[in-house]
């Protein structure tokens, strides 16, 4: 049985985390720009500026958050396999 407010917390964690990092390289060396082009189409107050990085952060925290806590609700809802003693 997964946790899913867990597991949405990671996720929320890891992915706001790596948009928020790729933004700040990408403002300071460029790296990453056709990436977070992409990102930029599926968030909507994403930018690539230091401003944008905070809000990737929060949107990509919220993104991954359900992603993953829908996604362990799922696995939880359709395992049904009882637990081996």
């Amino acid at each position: 049985m997964l946790n899913a407010t867990k597991l949405g917390l990671a996720g929320g964690i890891g992915w706001g985390a790596c948009i928020f990092l790729t933004t700040v390289l990408s403002v300071w060396t460029g790296y990453g720009k056709a990436f977070l082009d992409v990102v930029s189409s599926l968030y909507p107050w994403f930018g690539i500026s230091i401003g944008g990085a905070f809000l990737g952060l929060v949107e990509g925290f919220i993104d991954g958050f359900i992603c993953l806590f829908v996604l362990a609700w799922l696995y939880n809802r359709f395992n049904t396999q009882q637990p081996q003693s």
